[in-house]
């Protein structure tokens, strides 16, 4: 067994441990209690962190809310530094829906089981797993290579990336990171399929719209100024008036590494046409309508608090995702226009702003994992992507470390159903693609062998 496939063996088995800690964030301070993980990536790093050189830190701004962070010194002090940035929390996941225990990470048909292993313990596994490789002095690489496995990701990482972005930079620092979100075919049964290499990510901004109603008794509703009804229009505008389309470079380059026929093609990189044209790829329409332009998304309503009162105020909480590019400005006046119909009863509230973020990809790094996925997938046409969600890459890029979406899937798992997995129920991950990863990431780092 050559030392790739002895690493693939061992991300295995720390997936399967990893899954089994739960980890689970609701976003409540007390949750998560990723120290659990913490002990269990030192155990699996004991001998490679007593290697000459080496250093580590436990990062804990909250009772059991930890991270590992370490370091290896390269062989060459200018050489560029890598940072392999995983997270060690998951979301919840309720087990009555599931056909096998969310936190067994049980091996099934060649599947490991469990929440987390899309999203993103099998990436984090292979981070370990490679960075105990390269602490042997034998297989040091050139430039420094760090380990963050953070907490609190799922959260927004109050308690992990960020918190140690503000407080610790130095831990984080780094020319180049590799994180979540990239290494997924768009079409596999295609032999030219595009395959997602991730640059960036869009932004979020939170709003709270509070409307204004007249109170009454519930026995005489006709006529009445309800404020849940008015929530409930608003509802329904935002959700049936999206934002208008807009083309920028992520969206061409995932359209060309499609491959589709050059009508459909012309008319997805024509923002008059686009909205026409989303159908026709279809389990990919709802990702392609997101990453083309700002979207507004209700998902928190309160109204009422007596079955037999009338409201007589209401509030929405508003999900907001921003390209790149966008502004505050962006959001507040596309809110206004489409809540004029109602200004004498809604006021927007909140300026909660965080920004798209993107790497370029004329550097070393980006061709190098362009090299490493053509070994693996040789007539692959690169897609470079930006996720429609957050990732603790945004707390990098602004410092300068170009960031970038990694990992390898197999073909079971395209970009439809990686989404289909994030989050969702019964999400496993095949044994392959953990061999992919970890021998991918391996490549990057050590080369072919």
């Amino acid at each position: 067994m050559n030392d790739f496939s002895a690493m693939s063996q061992q991300s295995l088995e720390l997936l399967q441990r990893l899954v089994r800690n739960a980890a689970v964030n609701d976003g409540t301070p007390d949750s998560g209690q990723e120290l659990t993980s913490v002990r269990t990536l030192q155990a699996f790093l004991r001998d490679a962190l007593e290697q000459p050189g080496v250093v580590s830190e436990v990062v804990e701004p909250h009772a059991g809310r930890a991270s590992l962070i370490a370091r290896i010194p390269g062989r060459d002090p200018n050489a560029r530094s890598l940072c392999l940035l995983g997270h060690i929390d998951v979301v919840p996941a309720d087990a009555e829906h599931w056909q096998h225990d969310p936190f067994g990470g049980e091996l099934i048909d060649d599947e490991v089981w469990g929440r987390g292993t899309i999203d993103m313990l099998t990436l984090t596994a292979a981070m370990a797993t490679v960075f105990r490789h390269a602490a042997d002095p034998r297989h040091r690489p050139a430039g420094d290579l760090v380990l963050a496995a953070v907490a609190d990701e799922e959260a927004g990482g109050k308690y992990g990336a960020e918190w140690i972005s503000e407080h610790r930079p130095d831990l984080l620092h780094a020319d180049e990171a590799l994180t979540e979100q990239g290494g997924v075919l768009l079409r596999p049964e295609s032999a030219t399929s595009g395959i997602t290499v991730g640059v960036g990510e869009k932004g979020q901004a939170a709003r709270r719209l509070l409307i204004t109603g007249v109170p009454g008794h519930g026995s005489v509703p006709w006529g009445s100024r309800n404020a849940a009804g008015i929530a409930a229009e608003i509802v329904l505008e935002l959700l049936r008036n999206p934002a208008p389309p807009v083309v920028q470079p992520h969206w061409a380059s995932l359209v060309h590494a499609l491959q589709l026929d050059a009508d459909l093609t012309e008319r997805l990189l024509d923002p008059a046409r686009l909205d026409g044209a989303l159908p026709a790829l279809g389990p990919l329409a709802p990702l392609g309508h997101a990453l083309t332009r700002v979207t507004v998304s209700p998902n928190i309503l309160r109204a009422g608090d007596k079955h037999n009162v009338i409201p007589g105020t209401a509030t929405i909480d508003l999900d907001i995702r921003v390209l790149p590019g966008q502004t505050p400005e962006d959001v507040d006046g596309l809110l206004e226009r489409l809540l004029k119909p109602w200004a004498d009863c809604v006021r927007i509230t909140g300026d909660q702003f965080s920004p798209g973020n993107i790497t370029p990809t004329d550097t070393p790094m980006y061709a190098r994992i362009l090299d490493v996925f053509r070994r693996h997938y040789p007539d692959a046409v690169p897609a470079s992507v930006i996720g429609p969600g957050g990732s603790d890459g945004r707390f990098l890029r602004p410092t300068g470390t170009n960031v970038y979406g990694f990992g390898l899937f197999s073909k079971q798992i395209d970009v439809a159903e990686f989404r289909r997995r994030l989050h969702g129920n019964d999400e496993r991950v095949d044994v392959e693609s953990v061999r992919l990863t970890t021998t991918a990431l391996a490549e990057v780092i050590f080369g072919q062998r």
